[in-house]
């Protein structure tokens, strides 16, 4: 049975460890709330729809989508094609979470872009239990963001507050995690495939609509490699 001191080590490190979400999930949720207070909904709005929906980037156009009367066909379409991405995210996690129980729902629902970055980098201590780690983070990240969102729903009517240029500190997050993965990765293969076909995708369809493509084509190709080495690997065994 876990005793207390047990879940203290488990929560410390894995607020440790999500420190650099933290800082953007707070900045970036304030953002939100005090757009979502601004279209005329109270901090309840913001607190069900962090918990509830917990979507990031999605939940900002759900303010438009609120305000502008879209019907909830067009809002699960919008939903696909923005937070699609995270179907391929999950593909790697399908066995680890598998063996979670009864988290496993929740480890799918609260997988978002920085939560997959941290749980891909984070070296687990001797002693430790993954799946508890990884749970940690992953809740720990979704209350950072719950709490920015309501805090800034709260103030949002007592302080005038511009926030052009805040979701920057998101892609600051993302750019100081690639550097860490590509230093501690041998093989930057991945990584520069994915650029690769980041970039291409871009050019050919613009900036709203290349992710899904672009995270197809990586997908594809790292299937195709990762079975053409196996292949390899039979053929040198037979011949062995």
């Amino acid at each position: 049975m876990e005793t207390v001191e047990n879940k203290k080590g488990y929560l410390g490190f894995a607020f440790r460890q999500s420190v650099p979400v933290m800082l953007g999930y707070l900045f970036l949720g304030i953002a939100f709330g005090l757009l979502l207070q601004d279209a005329g909904y109270s901090f309840w709005w913001a607190f069900l729809s962090s918990v509830v929906i917990y979507a990031g980037s999605m939940q900002f156009v759900l303010v438009s989508l609120l305000t502008g009367g879209a019907s909830l066909f067009y809002a699960a379409v919008m939903t696909l094609f923005i937070n699609g991405r995270h179907i391929f995210y999950g593909l790697s996690f399908v066995e680890k979470y598998k063996k979670m129980g009864a988290a496993c729902p929740y480890m799918i629902f609260s997988l978002t872009d920085e939560t997959y970055s941290l749980l891909c980098s984070v070296k687990v201590p001797e002693g430790m239990k993954e799946e508890k780690v990884f749970f940690w983070i992953s809740l720990l990240d979704h209350c950072y963001w719950v709490i920015g969102s309501v805090l800034g729903a709260l103030v949002g009517s007592g302080i005038g507050f511009d926030s052009t240029g805040i979701d920057f500190s998101m892609t600051a997050l993302f750019i100081v995690i690639v550097v860490e993965q590509w230093q501690e990765q041998k093989s930057h293969f991945a990584a520069l495939l994915g650029a690769v076909c980041g970039v291409s995708w871009l050019l050919i369809l613009g900036p709203d609509r290349f992710i899904l493509p672009a995270l197809c084509s990586c997908v594809i190709v790292l299937l195709a490699v990762q079975g053409r080495g196996k292949g390899l690997m039979l053929e040198k065994r037979g011949t062995a």
